[in-house]
């Protein structure tokens, strides 16, 4: 039996904060098994807000700078995660990094946050940079957790997450589909920044307000909703076509949380018929603890069970799969799977950094 002890970084796009998480990985009898043991979410101070919300302007010099910085002050904060916890081994850290850019269909993604800097920060092993072989085989580099769904949430029919944009993973004739269905707290928090929020808590405004049906058949006749998978989506497209049709409406903003918390509970549950699988729907993400959207969701899908897991795994489960995917590089297996993706082959992504230590 094989153990790892793994610290995994998340950072969504819904600029949360970075999650972290340590966890155990043993692989015995064909199976992982998995443990989280300490896991908390660091928020991001104004300045590292704003240098993350605007490094897409940023020229190549100044881009390839904050890769660096972005990369130490990761290691900085598993050293101090280490200390605070008391954790005594550490095999490797394995970083999500922070998506800057994404744009498979020109045949590149960036996630900030340097690997080496990392592993020279904190001293060890670690791996990054997960999606660039799958985009350079001609995949989407996204969605990456379903690996993960298949190999440590078997007994779910259908795991969803709902960050920054919403994705799905299910098995389909011996095959796990997966891919991003809308944007959730990408949109959510925006209007709630408008009213000096930096979240919508609970659903709370989306309920007082009321669906504009306009707005709901604007967002719902979206093309990318007409694609079939494997797709994803990224910041670009929801600047370039979900942003303009909030901005546009004339609605209140309560009006447009409530459409919008309405279109993300359509779009989620079409796809969940529309794959005529019966089973319970596992739900994590920061978006599983939006209490309206939920019960709004519930409400569409009467047939299907609901499991909201502890909060541990509810907020860190990304941070976790991460650190099952750096396992698996190390372990040269594969880790990025085609079928969700679109790639030519399935593939073992990640670039290993190994500090010397």
């Amino acid at each position: 039996m094989k153990e790892y002890n793994v610290v995994g970084l998340m950072s969504g796009t819904s600029l949360d904060g970075l999650d972290i998480a340590y966890c155990t990985f043993q692989f015995n009898k064909g199976k992982w098994k998995y443990a989280i043991h300490q896991a908390e979410t660091i928020k991001y101070s104004k300045d590292w807000l704003v240098k993350l919300t605007e490094a897409h302007k940023l020229n190549g010099e100044n881009l390839i700078y904050l890769h660096s910085a972005y990369g130490e002050f990761l290691g900085k904060k598993v050293l101090g995660f280490i200390k605070k916890y008391g954790i005594k081994k550490v095999d490797l850290v394995s970083s999500h990094g922070h998506t800057i850019f994404h744009r498979p269909e020109l045949g590149f993604t960036f996630q900030l946050g340097n690997g080496a800097n990392i592993a020279s920060g904190c001293g060890i092993t670690t791996v990054s940079d997960f999606r660039t072989l799958d985009v350079a085989l001609k995949g989407q580099g996204a969605p990456l957790v379903p690996i993960g769904d298949k190999l440590l949430f078997q007994e779910y029919a259908f795991c969803l997450n709902l960050g920054g944009f919403s994705n799905i993973s299910f098995e389909e004739k011996d095959n796990r589909i997966a891919f991003d269905i809308c944007p959730v707290n990408t949109a959510l928090n925006y209007l709630a920044a408008i009213k000096g929020k930096i979240f919508d808590r609970d659903g709370t405004m989306a309920k007082s307000g009321r669906v504009n049906k306009e707005l709901l058949q604007k967002l719902n006749t979206l093309n990318y909703y007409k694609k079939k998978e494997p797709k994803s989506l990224g910041r670009e497209w929801f600047e370039s076509y979900f942003l303009p049709l909030i901005k546009n409406s004339t609605i209140s903003t309560g009006d447009k949380l409530a459409t919008v918390n309405e279109h993300i509970a359509q779009q989620i549950a079409g796809v969940i018929l529309a794959s005529g699988k019966k089973g319970n729907l596992l739900i994590s993400g920061g978006g599983a603890n939006n209490k309206f959207l939920i019960s709004t969701l519930r409400d569409k899908l009467p047939k299907h069970k609901i499991v909201i897991p502890d909060a541990i795994l509810v907020n860190f489960k990304e941070a976790l799969v991460f650190a099952l995917l750096g396992v698996l590089k190390i372990e040269n297996k594969i880790n990025t799977l085609s079928s969700v993706t679109g790639a030519q082959t399935d593939s073992s992504g990640g670039v290993v950094y190994k500090s010397g230590n």
